[in-house]
């Protein structure tokens, strides 16, 4: 029997997560997982040892407002796993926590793999050394972060984007309008504020701000937001209540590639939603802001490396969608930007040129070739069986 340890964070890594879980279990179908999961891991069959939202921070003063939970969670893991030794460890995303848990893993021999490899051409770029030296393999999501890790002698595989892969070519926008009970007529922008509770309290309220001053200058637009949770649609709920009550703004429960098929464009926290956007063929605009602190210390130490932060944009390497971080992530920024979309077909089609190619380069069955790489590495034979 094959037991394999598997820890995500959020909701992008639960997603990972559970694809890869399918797909090992079409090779190997008495496969056991067990570990952090969420949802969609769950659902495909992982036996959860903590919830995936245990992991769901963002930004280093955040991060070290939980750091005594967090710190607790992996010791925990870790003596479950020693105790309970898996055939391999797999840690999805969320390299704070689980680079170190890996590490720990493999030193006691256990074979270790990460999924999603850490914004290493950004910032931090020694950090190759800390991920390539805690794994046996790393399996990476963009193109051409493989041979970074090669070039440096470990191990690593470009699997592509599972979302890539199931992202209809052209999106039915009437059709996904109906199913959210949107009217069929009429312009909608979405806001995607973020799947933390931090982002949103941080981001839902200038995203409301900026929506003012869409509304005013084109009194028909319609909103909608998508909450990746119960507890984030209360909360954006409320924001609308208590900022914004007059405004024409719809808050929905997930359905979150629904609302981006469905909308005209969309304002987003950067993050796996702008590759969301890409591939639902949404035109976006993309706004950020972390805590003063971290954003301070990330400056302060030198250490961000590019110059774009979305990921339309670093992989067409230039500036597919607008981004304004930090200060310039204002109201009249962000709706100067939104306007133009919604008004200007020739800027819409720039945009959307761009994501059809870049869709292309991300769709190689992810799910499949991750499974395959993690058994290739156990000495199974990949192929699906039956």
């Amino acid at each position: 029997m094959l037991r394999i340890g598997i820890t995500a964070g959020e909701s992008s890594g639960d997603i990972l997560g559970a694809g890869l879980i399918r797909a090992i279990r079409a090779r190997v179908p008495d496969a056991q997982f067990e570990g952090i999961a969420g949802p969609e891991m769950i659902a495909a069959g992982c036996k959860p040892l903590a919830h995936a939202e245990a992991l769901a921070i963002m930004g280093i003063a955040e991060i070290l407002a939980h750091l005594p939970r967090l710190l607790w969670l992996r010791r925990r893991l870790r003596r479950h796993f020693l105790r309970q030794r898996p055939d391999v460890f797999i840690g999805i995303d969320a390299p704070d926590f689980n680079l170190s848990l890996e590490a720990g893993l493999h030193k006691a021999g256990i074979r270790t793999v990460h999924y999603v490899s850490p914004s290493i051409w950004a910032w931090r770029s020694r950090r190759v050394y800390t991920v390539g030296g805690a794994t046996d393999l790393v399996l990476t999501l963009l193109p051409f972060e493989k041979a970074l890790y090669e070039k440096h002698g470990f191990r690593a595989e470009f699997v592509g984007h599972p979302l890539a892969d199931i992202a209809p070519r052209i999106p039915d926008r009437s059709g996904l309008r109906k199913s959210l009970h949107l009217p069929p007529e009429g312009q909608l922008v979405a806001m995607l504020p973020g799947s933390r509770r931090t982002e949103v309290e941080r981001l839902g309220p200038l995203f409301l701000d900026t929506a003012q001053w869409l509304a005013e200058e084109l009194p028909e637009l319609k909103f909608i937001i998508p909450a990746a949770t119960p507890a984030l649609s209360r909360l954006i709920k409320n924001q609308v209540r208590m900022l914004k009550p007059d405004l024409p703004v719809s808050v929905v429960e997930g359905h979150a590639r629904d609302v981006l098929g469905a909308a005209d464009v969309a304002l987003i926290a950067s993050g796996t939603a702008t590759l969301e956007a890409m591939l639902w063929r949404c035109p976006m605009v993309v706004a950020y802001r972390v805590a003063a602190s971290s954003y301070a210390l990330v400056r302060g130490l030198g250490r961000l490396r590019v110059t774009h932060v979305s990921l339309p944009n670093l992989l067409a390497g230039r500036a597919v969608v607008a981004e304004f971080l930090q200060y310039r992530a204002i109201p009249y920024n962000l709706s100067t930007a939104i306007l133009k979309l919604l008004r200007n077909q020739a800027e819409r089609a720039v945009q959307l040129e761009a994501f059809a190619a870049l869709s292309s380069m991300l769709q190689r069955g992810a799910d499949q070739r991750a499974a395959e790489a993690v058994l290739e590495l156990l000495g199974k034979h990949p192929e699906a069986a039956g």
